[in-house]
């Protein structure tokens, strides 16, 4: 029985250790190995027309795109009720994009389950989580007074919890210090390993410095990690560009930082648009940045940037959009917010799928732009 026993177990044990070389079937199941990301290439341009309606409401506004099982989520930056995001059907492959059509509209619920009012919040990411949940952000209304969040819905878009806000991205009392009215939280990335989440900052705090104009400053962002409890945590500063072109000393202008990606360990996509009024063609440069932050110091105990002794994170050009103007619907780059990688190309490689927030087309004719790249 003993001899009998001892074999029964050595037979489990050599189960066992099989079994363990196929782990990866079920814990990373569709789960590629990352390369460096050396470049991008442009593939196509799709237009949706300017004041589609879909359920009641005009599709706009979309400063953020997800993908993920198979699903494509965009959240819309409309202020007014109510507060929503689309899930859409994206059909391309590596010569184009073959159609974009929205199918299915979902409002997003405030902490009572209820729907917010006008003016409440002003939407801008919107990421999906490994548990399958809505993370999204609002830059709220600095100069009304009301917070940005960042915050955790269901599927549905009924609310789930709020991730606590770092102070200093808080409304506060002192001119000199403090967010920027729209410029706070534009960015959202779940973290490479899935467990936490990254937020980045549109604009410098007043404190850590100048927002761009069209000669170089020390325009510093902030972008900080989330863990797994909902709270912020660690922060590296990126740098901006000055501002790409100024139509006359008339002209609004601004550059800031509207989207993050993490594609490994402390490196990311970052997407960088600067704006100009004035321009027949928009107005809009856009460039991808891949940036490093592998090295750069933790300043999330710094109550200022300004004149203090840190390393950035470190941004090299992937791609910049006036290198393919001449190739989009009148030459007009907009005003691109949205990344996110989408599904394999035939060819083995990475998509990478854009989105451009048309402002409803209030301050002129402006385009529901996607623009599909693939990466090298």
């Amino acid at each position: 029985m003993k001899d009998f026993t001892l074999e029964i177990l050595g037979l489990i044990l050599i189960t066992m250790i099989v079994s363990c070389e196929h782990i990866d079937d079920f814990i990373g199941e569709g789960k590629s190995e990352e390369k460096d990301i050396t470049s991008l290439q442009f593939v196509d341009e799709y237009v949706l027309p300017d004041g589609s309606i879909y359920a009641g409401t005009t599709v706009g506004g979309l400063s953020a795109i997800d993908y993920a099982d198979g699903k494509w989520y965009m959240i819309s930056d409309d202020a007014k009720a109510p507060i929503r995001f689309y899930t859409a059907d994206i059909q391309f492959n590596e010569n184009g994009f073959e159609n974009v059509t929205i199918n299915g509209v979902t409002e997003l619920l405030n902490g009572s389950n209820l729907p917010f009012a006008d003016g409440e919040v002003d939407p801008e990411s919107i990421r999906v989580t490994s548990g399958g949940s809505l993370l999204w952000s609002s830059e709220g209304n600095i100069k009304s007074g009301i917070d940005p969040f960042v915050r955790l819905a269901s599927a549905d878009g009924s609310y789930k919890s709020s991730i606590s806000l770092s102070e200093k991205f808080k409304v506060s009392d002192d001119e000199n210090r403090g967010p920027r009215h729209n410029g706070v939280i534009e960015g959202l990335s779940v973290a490479y390993d899935k467990v936490g989440y990254w937020a980045s900052m549109e604009l410098p705090l007043i404190q850590d410095g100048v927002e761009p104009i069209v000669e170089d400053t020390d325009s510093p962002v902030r972008i900080a990690y989330i863990n797994a409890s909902g709270v912020f945590g660690k922060e590296f500063a990126y740098e901006l560009d000055p501002i790409a072109r100024k139509f006359d000393e008339t002209a609004f202008t601004v550059n800031g930082v509207v989207e993050i990606l993490e594609y490994d360990t402390d490196k990311f996509l970052v997407l960088e648009r600067s704006f100009s009024t004035g321009y027949a063609d928009g107005g809009n440069n856009v460039k991808i940045y891949d940036v490093d932050a592998s090295k750069a110091t933790d300043v999330s105990g710094m109550d200022s940037l300004k004149d203090a002794d840190y390393i950035k994170a470190t941004k090299k050009l992937l791609f910049d959009f006036e290198s393919v103007r001449n190739q989009l619907t009148d030459g007009v780059v907009d005003n691109i917010e949205g990344i996110t990688f989408g599904p394999e190309l035939e060819n083995g490689n990475r998509s990478l799928v854009l989105v451009a927030d048309n402002n409803f087309s209030a301050f002129g004719s402006q385009l529901n732009q996607f623009i599909l790249l693939e990466v090298k």
